[in-house]
């Protein structure tokens, strides 16, 4: 099924609902095969569920920002008084201030809730409104864009905080609730079943959807999918549609990955994602693409159509410390067996750098078994630390327009202030305007903020810095945000 349109957000009170499930078989038939003939009763999981989902409202301030525009005046005027000429003028704009909504999950009662991270980025306000009607300010603990989830705080005790179930026992067919606050229809719950498990959909770089017929629309974004339990076993996230409203199916993030996430933000500020150190892909899209190049079968018979080849191991990485290659098709870890690259992510992402795992593989068909130690983006087995740019030791400010004019510059951020930290160690002093971190200029302190974030987390923990003096000097500085020497 090619997939023509994801939306990536899903941002009255229903007492609950009674699906019958009639069976074909009579009942003695019924019994002897395994198949169910009692109604299933979601009433019990609707009217508990829906206390534990909050809606979320989201306001994002205006913003300054630089843009183009084109003047068709300067076409007739430009020559005669000499400027423009058509060309494409820069001009300083603030964008309006913005408002978004969507929903969440009370985890704990003491206030911890989780949602997409879609939801609350770029957020400079929270509000959290629960089903009671008290409302309370949020603040952010910490977000992950690779899985979509973020992790907010309200200060307030004995919420009504869901059980969390374990997504691995879903099983195909299983009835769920989705429930959520579409189309700021608040307390809203649909139904479906379990249509398909580990799913990727390429929207994320971690995932493995839980798909589901229950209707999930805008606004269900960071709402709940639960069993019939009333346990929490994914947090909606994504809905396929080729209108942007519901026509088949939503997709959630399921709680083997929430759970992992959630314990990282809260202890490190950040997630620990623990690395194999390959690239691949599944083996059956591997295949199907090869016959698609007109690859012969016997070229592509790998002693199984099942798991994930492997396309690439980097030199430096912790398969290939292991002996892991090209074209090894890794079947299970840790005993759990593999299908896709998707399961493969699910079960690393209950990991952290530093733990060690067996990896399965097959290469000439034949089996293989080697144990790996996994490690961080950055190559180690350490935790990564969160970083607060604030900690580098600088204070930044937009140049003005008068300065821009004045130094002949576009865009820039003045140094009005240096302290002890990284960058007075990289030779960085008060006046110095910073044109360029790693490449991306600079317009806004939000900008450097988000460069930070990023080298933080990134393979190479370092900041390229482009800059020019008062007096029209140019000068690059080096910081290095590593703490520790790679291990």
């Amino acid at each position: 099924m090619k997939l023509n349109k994801i939306t990536s957000f899903i941002g009255g009170t229903a007492l609950g609902c009674l699906v019958a499930f009639t069976p074909v078989l009579t009942a003695q038939a019924a019994s002897v095969v395994g198949v169910p003939s009692d109604m299933v009763d979601l009433t019990y999981a609707a009217e508990n569920t829906v206390n534990s989902v909050v809606f979320i409202k989201v306001t994002m301030a205006g913003k300054q920002q630089q843009v183009e525009y084109y003047s068709p005046f300067d076409d007739f005027f430009g020559d005669f008084f000499g400027f423009g000429n058509g060309q494409r003028r820069k001009q300083q704009v603030e964008t309006p201030k913005r408002k978004a909504s969507g929903s969440g999950v009370i985890i704990s009662s003491d206030g911890y809730i989780v949602t997409n991270n879609h939801v609350v980025e770029g957020a400079d306000e929270i509000n959290v409104k629960l089903n009671d009607k008290r409302e309370f300010k949020g603040r952010i603990i910490g977000t992950d864009k690779n899985t979509d989830l973020a992790l907010i705080k309200v200060e307030a005790e004995g919420l009504p905080a869901i059980p969390i179930g374990d997504s691995d026992k879903l099983k195909l067919g299983e009835w769920v609730l989705a429930v959520g606050n579409p189309f700021n229809l608040t307390s809203t719950v649909t139904a479906g079943i379990v249509s398909a498990k580990s799913r990727s959909l390429y929207a994320n770089s971690v995932e493995s959807f839980i798909q589901t017929d229950a209707a999930i629309n805008a606004g269900n974004s960071g709402g709940a999918l639960v069993n019939a339990k009333g346990e929490l076993v994914g947090i909606n996230a994504m809905l396929y549609s080729q209108t942007g409203s519901f026509s088949g199916y939503g997709f959630a993030i399921p709680t083997t990955i929430m759970n992992k996430v959630v314990d990282d933000l809260k202890k490190y500020g950040t997630v620990q994602r623990a690395l194999l150190g390959i690239s691949g892909t599944d083996l059956t899209k591997y295949i199907d693409e090869q016959k698609d190049k007109g690859k012969d079968d016997s070229d592509l018979d790998f002693g199984t159509n099942d798991g994930v080849i492997v396309l690439e191991v980097p030199v430096e990485g912790a398969a290939a410390d292991a002996g892991l290659e090209e074209k090894d098709v890794i079947t299970a870890i840790d005993g759990k067996t593999v299908h896709s690259m998707a399961e493969m992510q699910e079960i690393l992402a209950t990991h952290r750098p530093g733990d060690k795992v067996t990896v399965t593989y097959l290469r000439n068909k034949k089996t293989y078994s080697k144990q790996i130690t996994l490690r961080n983006i950055q190559g180690t087995t350490e935790n990564v630390s969160d970083i607060d740019p604030m900690s580098l030791g600088v204070a930044l400010k937009p140049l003005t327009a008068e300065q821009k004019r004045e130094l002949a510059l576009s865009n820039g951020l003045l140094v009005i202030s240096v302290k002890d930290g990284k960058m007075k160690q990289a030779g960085v002093t008060t006046g110095i305007i910073i044109l360029e971190v790693n490449d991306k200029k600079m317009n806004t302190p939000d900008d450097f903020d988000e460069v930070v974030k990023a080298a933080n987390n990134s393979k190479d923990p370092v900041l390229w810095i482009k800059a020019k003096n008062q007096a029209g000097q140019y000068k690059s500085f080096t910081v290095d945000l590593s703490t520790d020497a790679k291990k």
